[in-house]
C-alpha cells in the first residue's frame, strides 16, 4: 500500500519541478515592454544632443544616471525579497517607469532629463531582480532555458526601441515619447497578473532550495565560490562595457565614419540589438545541455576576433560583424546568471539583483567613461580600445565545472 505522505511529497515535487511556460512567456513579454521603454533613452541621444547642445560627456552622464538608478537598488531589492517576497512589487516598479516616461517626453532642460531617466532606472531596479526570480520559480529543471526566455524578451524590447524611435520620435519629435506610456500601462496590468501567480507559488522557490540538483557546488570551498563570483562579475564588466560602446555611441560612430542619416543609424542599431536577442535565446538551453562554462568561454572570448576587426572595415562589413558580435556576446548572460545562482542557490534574489545591478552599473560607467574618451579623442578611437575587452574572457578558465545536464549527470 502506497504511503500517503510519500505520495503527497511526490506531488509537491512535481509541482515544484514543473516548467510553467505560460508564466515564462508572460514575464518575458513584460520584460519586452520594460526594455522597449528603457531603450528609448539612448535612441533619443542624437535628438537631445542637438536640441540641448550636449557634449559626449553629458550624453554619457545621462546613461550613467539611468544605469546607477537601475543598478544600486537591485541587490537591496533582491536581499529584501529573498526574506520577504513582494509579489506585486513588479507592478509598483513599472509605475516609476511610467512616471519617468511621461517626464522624459516633456524634458526641455538637462536636469529634467536626468530626473526622468533616474525614475525609469528606479523602475528597472525593482523589475529585474523580482522578474528574474519569477523566471527561476517557473523554470522547473530548465533553468538556463527559463532565463533565456526571460532575457530574450528584454533583448527584443531593447532592439525595438531604436526602430520605434526611428519611426516615431526622430521624424515627429521628443514629445511623441508620451505614446509609449501605453506600453507601461499594459505592463502594469500584465505584471499585476504575474504577481497573483507569484503570491500563490512562493513554495516553488522554497522547494527548489532543497532539491539535489542544486548541490553541484557542494564540493567547493567558500573561497572558491567567492572567487568564482568575482570572475563572473569581471566577465559581466567585459560584456557590458563593450555593449555600452554600441548602445550609446554606435549611431554616432556610423554617422561620423560613414555619414549615414540618423534614421539609418537607428536601423543599424536595431539590427545589432535584434542579434543580441537571438544570442540570448541560444545561450541558456545550450548551457543546460553542455554546461554553462563552455557557453561562457565561447561567448566572451569567442567574440574577440570580430571586435578587433570591426574598426577597420567598411559599412557593409561593420553591419555584418555587429550581427556576429551581438549573437555571440549575448549568449553569455543567461549562462553566467544561472551559473551564479547554482553557486549560491539560497540567494536567488540577491544573485539576480547583484548581477543585473552590476551589469547596469557597468553599462552606465562604461558609457560615461567612453563618452569622455570620445570627447578627448574620437568615436573611432573608442572602438579601437573596446575591441580588446573580450580578452578578459580568458579568466573563464579559472571557473569550476558546474551546471548543465552534462555536468549534473556525473553526480
Amino acid at each position: 500500500m502506497e504511503n500517503p505522505v510519500a505520495e503527497q511529497q511526490t506531488n509537491i515535487n512535481k509541482v515544484t519541478e514543473g516548467t510553467v511556460f505560460s508564466i515564462l512567456l508572460t514575464i518575458s513579454f513584460s520584460h519586452l515592454l520594460n526594455d522597449t521603454i528603457q531603450s528609448l533613452i539612448p535612441s533619443i541621444y542624437p535628438i537631445v544632443k542637438d536640441s540641448l547642445h550636449l557634449t559626449f560627456s553629458q550624453v554619457g552622464l545621462i546613461t550613467l544616471t539611468f544605469q546607477l538608478a537601475a543598478s544600486l537598488f537591485q541587490p537591496l531589492v533582491g536581499v529584501y525579497t529573498d526574506r520577504k517576497p513582494q509579489p506585486f512589487s513588479l507592478a509598483t516598479g513599472m509605475c516609476f517607469t511610467l512616471a519617468g516616461l511621461i517626464l522624459l517626453s516633456r524634458a526641455n532642460h538637462y536636469a529634467i532629463l536626468l530626473i526622468s531617466v533616474g525614475l525609469i532606472g528606479t523602475g528597472s531596479s525593482i523589475f529585474h531582480p523580482e522578474a528574474s526570480k519569477v523566471a527561476y520559480m517557473a523554470a522547473g529543471n530548465k533553468r538556463g532555458l527559463a532565463q533565456s526566455i526571460f532575457q530574450v524578451g528584454g533583448n527584443a524590447g531593447s532592439s525595438l526601441g531604436p526602430l520605434l524611435a526611428a519611426l516615431i520620435i526622430v521624424p515627429f519629435g521628443q514629445s511623441n515619447i508620451l505614446w509609449f506610456s501605453l506600453l507601461a500601462l499594459l505592463a502594469i496590468v500584465v505584471l499585476f497578473r504575474v504577481g497573483s501567480w507569484y503570491k500563490t507559488n512562493v513554495h516553488r522557490i522554497k522547494g527548489k532550495r532543497k532539491t539535489p540538483v542544486l548541490s553541484a557546488h557542494s564540493s567547493l570551498s567558500t573561497k572558491r565560490i567567492f572567487l568564482s563570483i568575482v570572475i563572473l562579475l569581471l566577465l559581466i564588466f567585459s560584456k557590458y562595457f563593450y555593449i555600452a560602446s554600441i548602445t550609446s555611441y554606435y549611431t554616432f560612430y556610423l554617422i561620423d565614419k560613414f555619414h549615414v542619416s540618423v534614421q539609418s543609424a537607428q536601423v543599424y542599431l536595431f539590427v545589432f540589438l535584434f542579434a543580441v536577442a537571438g544570442g540570448t535565446l541560444i545561450g541558456g538551453p545550450v548551457g543546460d545541455r553542455f554546461g554553462r562554462k563552455y557557453v561562457i568561454w565561447f561567448s566572451i572570448l569567442g567574440v574577440a576576433p570580430f571586435t578587433l576587426i570591426l574598426p577597420h572595415v567598411s559599412l557593409f562589413w561593420t553591419w555584418v560583424l555587429t550581427i556576429f558580435i551581438g549573437v555571440i556576446l549575448a549568449s553569455a548572460f543567461s549562462a553566467i546568471l544561472v551559473y551564479a545562482q547554482e553557486l549560491l542557490p539560497g540567494k536567488i534574489g540577491l544573485i539576480s539583483g547583484l548581477f543585473f545591478g552590476f551589469a547596469f552599473g557597468m553599462g552606465g560607467l562604461g558609457s560615461a567613461l567612453l563618452g569622455a574618451l570620445a570627447d578627448h579623442t574620437s568615436i573611432e578611437y573608442v572602438y579601437r580600445i573596446c575591441a580588446y575587452l573580450p580578452l578578459i574572457g580568458l579568466l573563464t578558465g579559472f571557473l569550476p565545472d558546474i551546471g548543465g545536464k552534462k555536468n549534473l549527470s556525473n553526480k
